[in-house]
């Protein structure tokens, strides 16, 4: 098995989905990211949060596996939580788990997007834009993120 699908067998025993993981370089520090969102349904599309100390239980898992199986050579923190309530979408999945969340997405031919995240089917995203069923291949989407309105 490798690392990634260890994590994911870690991250589904607390009903939590594995979002991303990446090795990132803060401050002359490097970071291993391990993001993950709950598993549960509450409303709308919507997840539901975890708490401080699931993400706690889930280094104390991750961690010892970690050090039979470096992410890195040398020294790095573990780091696990949440993706964030605005982030980048990356990957078909990505998609799949922010359904009802706002996105705001930029195509490849430079058309904007802002709306809400429908659903996925496929290789197509389909968002609701001002109160209009919008339909993108995947492929044609430059860069997307989620966002949030205060």
């Amino acid at each position: 098995m490798s690392l990634e699908s260890d994590i994911k067998s870690l991250v589904k025993s607390l009903d939590l989905e594995l979002y991303d993981t990446a090795i990132v370089n803060e401050n002359d520090e490097t970071i291993f990211r391990v993001s993950v969102v709950s598993d549960k349904m509450i409303e709308d599309g919507k997840r539901e949060g975890v708490n401080m100390d699931t993400y706690v239980e889930l280094t104390h898992l991750i961690s010892p596996l970690l050090d039979v199986t470096s992410p890195v050579s040398g020294e790095y923190r573990l780091e696990v939580g949440s993706p964030g309530i605005e982030r980048k979408l990356s990957n078909l999945n990505h998609y799949k788990m922010s359904i009802g969340e706002k996105i705001s997405i930029l195509a490849t031919d430079k058309e904007k997007y802002k709306g809400k995240l429908l659903r996925v089917d496929g290789n197509k995203i389909f968002l609701e834009v001002d109160g209009k069923e919008v339909e993108l291949e995947y492929p044609n989407i430059a860069k997307a993120k989620t966002y949030f309105e205060w």
